[in-house]
């Protein structure tokens, strides 16, 4: 007689949580919903007369769109900084924070609009403790980032944040140029002969 090996009840329920775990874990986002996309909207237009509503909603619109789009593209399963790890490692093809702003901004470039303006921005570039974070941001055409919309995809993994520059307390941002701009002279200062005594 043959006796089948069986596990106890509670290592297969245990077995059948992880596995749950896991399989959520590697699930995409939930799509954005019309209200999520027309909050945004409305945010854009808010940014004060002169925005043209039709580029608000397209605006919007791409924004949770693209998101979704990378999200898929990167191949998103993990957290940000899990994902930043393999992305490093080269297990991932993009995903890093500066990747997402870049290629949201540059979508959102094409539309070329008229009555809108996309920034780009960086926090911790001065903080040792801390990695750099880049984001779009969205203004009315003519103004800076900082009467701006963040647009984050970053942040919770592929899942759009957005927030009035002024609201996002999380982070310090500071326009990009200003950013590279001081890096390029801290290179060239490293570059120069020391002219000591």
């Amino acid at each position: 007689m043959t006796r089948r090996l069986t596990r106890p009840p509670m290592i297969r329920s245990l077995l059948c949580v992880l596995t749950l775990a896991v399989l959520g874990a590697c699930a995409s986002a939930p799509p954005p919903s019309a209200d999520d996309v027309q909050r945004l909207a409305a945010e854009i237009r808010g940014l004060g007369p002169g925005v043209d509503p039709d580029e608000a909603n397209r605006a919007a619109q791409i924004a949770y769109a693209y998101t979704a789009q990378l999200a898929q593209e990167y191949e998103i399963t993990d957290p940000p900084l899990i994902h930043n790890a393999k992305v490093n490692k080269g297990l991932k093809p993009r995903g890093l924070c500066w990747h997402w702003a870049e290629d949201i901004e540059r979508r959102l470039d094409q539309e070329q609009f008229q009555t809108l303006e996309i920034h780009r921005a960086i926090a911790n570039a001065d903080n040792p403790f801390r990695i750099d974070h880049s984001t779009s941001i969205i203004s009315r055409k003519g103004e800076t980032m900082y009467d701006g919309v963040i647009l984050d995809p970053w942040r919770y993994g592929g899942v759009l944040f957005w927030s009035p520059l002024p609201e996002d307390t999380r982070y310090d941002w500071v326009p990009r140029e200003t950013v590279l701009e001081k890096r390029r002279a801290e290179e060239y200062g490293a570059l120069l002969p020391y002219a000591g005594e």
